[in-house]
């Protein structure tokens, strides 16, 4: 089974299991981190799902859809150029082990 590691502002990492196809915003609100709100369920309406991939795994993404590029503009914390919302992050088999942190704040 796929996993992801979450690491928390505070610089505490917690790898939690996925399946394939879920969203990494799925995972985060199964397993009851905090740090993802996710207020509008996973549907890209808002950007509380917000979180930064670590470059290593950046590139194995797909790029960002218009829709979500412009939600990432309305983030709470800082944009940075590995943002993306988690909600739009689906798990592949390619994607065990991926590493993302948790902003600051969501709201």
């Amino acid at each position: 089974m796929p996993a992801i590691t979450f690491i928390h502002p505070d610089g505490k990492s917690e790898r939690v299991e996925t399946a394939d196809g879920e969203s990494a915003m799925q995972t985060a609100t199964r397993h009851g981190l905090d740090g993802i709100l996710a207020e509008c369920g996973g549907n890209a309406m808002c950007a509380t799902c917000h979180v930064y991939v670590d470059d290593a795994w950046l590139a194995r993404l797909p790029a960002a859809a218009d829709d979500e590029d412009a939600l990432l503009d309305g983030t709470a914390s800082e944009r940075l150029p590995n943002s993306r919302l988690s909600c739009q992050i689906k798990i592949t088999p390619e994607l065990d082990g991926l590493v993302v942190k948790l902003p600051e704040r969501q709201v």
